[in-house]
């Protein structure tokens, strides 16, 4: 499993042509027990959110600026996104302002995805 900060479509396999994506609202406890539960890889770009990610989660959550690629029916077949909302915060924010909140979602990519055959053919 994946954590990130945001969701891409450049994130499904290149070579997809279609399938499904579930999209799970998880509590905060229900999200540090995905990462508990699961080993994960950090996909998130930006060194404040990593260490908000830290603090809300209790595991650690490091700066990743790697590409994430969700592989149906594979270990990495879901991504865990914390979404920040709120104000825009400052530059060094490490704690979450008066009113802001992460929302956490769990975003997998269902086993049916089509796959282009001719794919690269002309």
């Amino acid at each position: 499993m994946y954590i990130g900060n945001a969701f891409s479509l450049n994130m499904l396999p290149s070579w997809a042509t279609g399938g499904s994506l579930r999209f799970q609202r998880l509590t905060l406890e229900q999200a540090q027990a995905e990462v508990c539960h699961q080993g994960y890889i950090s996909v998130v770009g930006h060194a404040d959110v990593a260490v908000l990610f830290t603090e809300a989660l209790g595991v650690s959550v490091p700066i990743s600026r790697i590409n994430a690629e969700l592989l149906p029916g594979s270990e990495y077949d879901q991504i865990l996104i914390g979404q920040y909302v709120g104000p825009r915060l400052p530059e060094g924010t490490t704690t979450l302002p008066e009113g802001a909140e992460i929302r956490w979602v769990l975003v997998t990519l269902e086993d049916s995805v089509d796959v282009d055959l001719n794919e690269g053919e002309e």
